[in-house]
């Protein structure tokens, strides 16, 4: 089973990281990825930039806006992608995030969709 892993960063805490520090961690998130990749387990890993847009349907229109993220503190900085046995390994692996250790954020488990989940569940 697939699940997509949304990883949530905060601003203030990620700039106040000493260089060596923030060095140490993206050779540690590199390490993790390496891991995942060699395993077989993931299927893809990128960063965001920070400038999502929103859209919404207002009146029967579509209206483009900034966000959601531009005034929260926390937002969506980067995912990645595996696919495993079952929900137990995919919460094991987010466990092991290392940017979890540094307390800038958090992270989503969202199970993926199969093909033919609809039709399977009908």
């Amino acid at each position: 089973m697939r699940y997509l892993m949304l990883i949530y960063g905060n601003e203030d805490i990620w700039n106040s990281l000493a260089p060596e520090e923030m060095a140490r961690l993206v050779d540690e998130v590199d390490a993790f990825n390496a891991e995942l990749r060699e395993s077989g387990e993931l299927l893809g890993s990128e960063g965001l930039v920070p400038r999502p847009r929103s859209l919404r349907p207002v009146q029967g229109d579509v209206v483009v806006t900034d966000g959601p993220y531009i005034e929260a503190k926390e937002y969506v900085g980067s995912y990645f992608v595996v696919d495993v046995d079952d929900e137990r390994r995919a919460l094991e692996i987010a466990r092991s995030y290392p940017g979890l250790r540094h307390g800038a954020g958090g992270l989503e488990v969202w199970p993926l969709m199969e093909r033919g989940w609809a039709s399977d569940e009908a």
